[in-house]
């Protein structure tokens, strides 16, 4: 089997949806000795962040002399970039290889694409001996694939509204969810949270006698935002993330707290190395002069990339292009754009993922129909690059899988090593 035809078969997966619950992962992993018993690892859950405060966790240990693996979710332009070993992703040969020899077990137990995802990153890290390995959850915590491991520290970002349709219509609720990944006696590490959150967390913590660490953001100061990257002082320490926004600090700060409490004998200028270098695409990345791309792609996410936007471009009116993955609470989410876009763009995509443009523009034109337009990427593109030059600034934004078409669309190369 080939990579091509491994892809073709991996993503036809899909279509066995989304299965909450660690029964398929812990037969499949026991097929192929449970690796994830092989290698130390960190994992972290949360709903906004999650991505960020990996590669910077990452970044930081692979500074300091570790080999580390990294598992993260979902890709933008190639499956590869999901599974990384000092900051390279896993190699063609290696994904059908892994595919290969398990394809047949997978398809007894109807594994979904997640699940033989998962088994695959444990395996390739267990090969190849990883010191330490970023483990991201894919959806939730408790019932998720990652489940299976028993980390050296439990991380929980901010957990905000998201997957609803699965985790639950309450706060509570979901946050019951993401912090199913403590466990007994394991210390846990979480950003700052909504009070709510932050009372599930310290029962969680307490019935599973886990020391809880907190993020102390009274230590943070000097936070100074432009176009190249965020300044910023924490714990009286200068540092430079090449990462634009308030949050993305407080991602680097979780990082830095998560690796001196994983190895307290990591020096500080590791620290501001792993911080000042790292890389992570599709966050506020400048793709052309005035536009901005974010796979921010839930309500909390999208006003926060706002916020970050018009703290660089204060006084510019914005214009997007945006898309809205299916299942997503698009109401809230419509009520955000329309209060400060002044102009919407929408491309026919043909993602089964994604809402159909058609079915985004309908709910987008009921609420504000003289801002909207719909056509193919490009001439998206080329609609908002004649608001650039009015005045406006853009930004693409709203998921990760439209990552490869913007690229494409602006013909900009894509490097998939982050280190």
């Amino acid at each position: 089997m080939n990579y091509s035809n491994t892809l073709k078969s991996l993503f036809n997966l899909q279509r066995r949806g989304i299965k909450l619950g660690l029964e398929h992962t812990t037969n499949l992993l026991n097929e192929i000795n449970n690796p994830q018993n092989n290698f130390k690892c960190i994992h972290i859950a949360g709903t906004n962040g999650k991505g960020t405060t990996c590669a910077v966790l990452q970044n930081i240990l692979y500074l300091s002399g570790k080999k580390v693996g990294l598992y993260t979710s979902p890709h933008l332009v190639r499956f590869n970039e999901r599974i990384r070993v000092n900051g390279k992703p896993i190699s063609d040969y290696d994904v059908a290889r892994f595919f290969k020899s398990i394809y047949n077990k997978a398809e007894q137990i109807k594994s979904t694409f997640f699940e033989v995802t998962t088994a695959m990153a444990f395996d390739y890290f267990s090969k190849q001996k990883v010191d330490i390995a970023v483990i991201e959850t894919g959806l939730g915590g408790r019932l998720d694939s990652t489940n299976v491991v028993f980390p050296e520290l439990s991380v929980i970002t901010p957990i905000s509204y998201d997957h609803q349709n699965i985790l639950g219509r309450k706060l509570e609720t979901i946050a019951y969810e993401k912090a199913g990944i403590i466990k007994k006696d394991v210390p846990v590490l979480i950003a700052k949270q909504d009070k709510v959150v932050e009372n599930v967390i310290i029962k969680k913590t307490k019935e599973s006698n886990s020391k809880l660490y907190k993020i102390d953001l009274t230590l943070l100061t000097k936070i100074n935002t432009d176009i190249n990257g965020t300044e910023f002082c924490y714990k009286d320490e200068k540092y430079f993330v090449p990462l634009l926004g308030k949050h993305q600090v407080e991602n680097s700060i979780l990082a830095i707290e998560s690796a001196g409490i994983f190895d307290q004998s990591i020096e500080s200028m590791n620290f501001s190395k792993g911080v000042g270098t790292v890389k992570w695409p599709g966050r506020m990345e400048v793709l052309d002069k005035g536009i901005y791309f974010d796979v921010s792609h839930n309500e909390k996410g999208i006003e926060v990339t706002i916020d970050t936007l018009k703290e660089i471009h204060p006084n510019k009116k914005l214009a997007g292009i945006m898309c809205i993955k299916k299942g997503k609470d698009r109401e809230k989410i419509i009520k955000l754009v329309t209060k400060y876009f002044k102009k919407i763009y929408i491309f026919n995509n043909y993602n089964e993922l994604l809402l159909p443009a058609n079915e985004l523009y309908e709910s987008l034109s009921a609420d504000e129909p003289s801002f909207l337009k719909l056509g193919s990427i490009r001439n998206c593109i080329k609609n908002l690059k004649s608001d650039i030059n009015e005045g406006y600034i853009g930004l693409i934004f709203g998921s990760h899988y439209i990552a490869e078409d913007i690229y494409r669309a602006l013909e900009i190369s894509f490097d998939a090593d982050i280190i």
